[in-house]
């Protein structure tokens, strides 16, 4: 039997390849973006709670109106901006279906869709696998920096959406209000559409600002927004997200949404409307962060790597120009054999493999993982 595959190109991705290095040596993995500590016991319990209570059947098909009801309020409390529960917010299995719906929803055979690498590894196959065709626009290294006039030159009548992602995985740069102006000046009297990843909205650190384009009605009335409780709760495996989009786009939304997922668990939707209901569960989670962030970078200064800023996200990029000229996979691979640690090449968020040699480590981990892993690479 033969089958044509829709995404020849698509293999394992890196993240599968270097957790299962980390298994087979034993490694410390500061590679995948998941926490080794436990989330909130409270929130443990209220999930228990509404489980035993019998709450374990289909919720709502655009998710438990509570929860939408709080989501609504944390958006109009940190961005002025108001979305109805009913019609403009739905509850999605992660942040990754969000994107992966808002791309299904609107993209038609040959629609170009601007996206900036290095880039989360899920934006490519997904508009391919819609007939779309990705531009990329490589961000200016190390400083990562998005060109504009590039941006303006690539945009064509057959343009049709483009991808943001602030703060970025893997670069942890925010965009500034430069950024938005300029994105607002490019998509004005266009059709072009805007999906605003903002999964690490309340990772933001060194007093830096998440700019939500939620914030900026012209771009408000064309983009979705989807988010993730995963990050924000230190709950990657309960894969709850959301998407956020005005009412005539969440429409097309919630057609694709019925029939890829329907809806998402019950009992866990109803844990989280009651745990944010306690503003400080989400407005007190970049301190957190922030404190690791510091204590990981402090650390890092026993090594020979060179630490990239570092203002938002769970994540650490670094060069490594004083230890090796090796490409940023081989070096990565080696170092999990040798010294014990896993990490991401950021080569592998590029389509062509662009390797400025740079390394991406993750901090949501315990101080005592951090400092028995930068023992280790305080020996390279």
């Amino acid at each position: 039997m033969h089958l044509k595959s829709k995404l020849p190109e698509v293999g394992t991705t890196i993240f599968t390849v270097m957790s299962q290095l980390a298994s087979e040596f034993k490694a410390i993995n500061l590679s995948q973006g998941f926490p080794d500590y436990e989330c909130s016991p409270e929130l443990v319990q209220l999930v228990n709670h509404y489980m035993k209570a019998g709450y374990n059947q289909y919720a709502p098909m655009a998710g438990l109106y509570s929860l939408r009801e709080r989501i609504a309020e944390k958006q109009e409390k940190l961005h002025q901006a108001k979305y109805h529960p009913d019609t403009e917010i739905t509850i999605t299995a992660g942040g990754t279906q969000a994107i992966f719906t808002s791309i299904a929803c609107v993209i038609q055979p040959g629609d170009e869709v601007i996206i900036f690498e290095p880039a989360y590894d899920s934006y490519t196959p997904s508009v391919v696998l819609f007939g779309g065709l990705v531009k990329a626009i490589e961000l200016s290294a190390p400083e990562y920096i998005i060109n504009w006039e590039e941006v303006r030159q690539m945009i064509n009548e057959k343009t049709r959406m483009i991808i943001i992602n602030t703060p970025n995985n893997p670069t942890a740069k925010t965009l500034a209000e430069e950024d938005m102006e300029e994105l607002i000046n490019i998509t004005r009297d266009s059709n072009i559409l805007i999906i605003s990843d903002e999964v690490y909205e309340h990772l933001v650190y060194d007093e830096k600002k998440h700019l939500s384009v939620s914030h900026y009605p012209e771009l408000m009335e064309r983009s979705f927004i989807t988010a993730s409780f995963g990050k924000l709760l230190h709950t990657t495996g309960w894969k709850v997200g959301y998407c956020l989009a005005p009412e005539w786009l969440m429409k097309e939304f919630r057609k694709v949404h019925q029939f890829e997922v329907f809806s998402v668990n019950s009992a866990i939707q109803y844990a989280i409307s009651d745990h944010l209901l306690d503003e400080r569960n989400y407005l007190e989670i970049s301190n957190f962060f922030q404190t690791k962030k510091d204590f990981f970078s402090n650390l890092m200064k026993e090594t020979k790597f060179d630490l990239l800023p570092c203002y938002g996200s769970y994540f650490q990029s670094v060069q490594y120009s004083r230890i090796s000229d090796e490409g940023d996979t081989d070096l990565a691979k080696r170092i999990i054999r040798e010294f014990g640690v896993a990490s991401i090449p950021v080569s592998a968020f590029y389509r062509k493999g662009t390797d400025h040699r740079v390394l991406r480590f993750c901090f949501a981990k315990k101080h005592e993982t951090l400092e028995k892993a930068v023992i280790k690479l305080a020996k390279i």
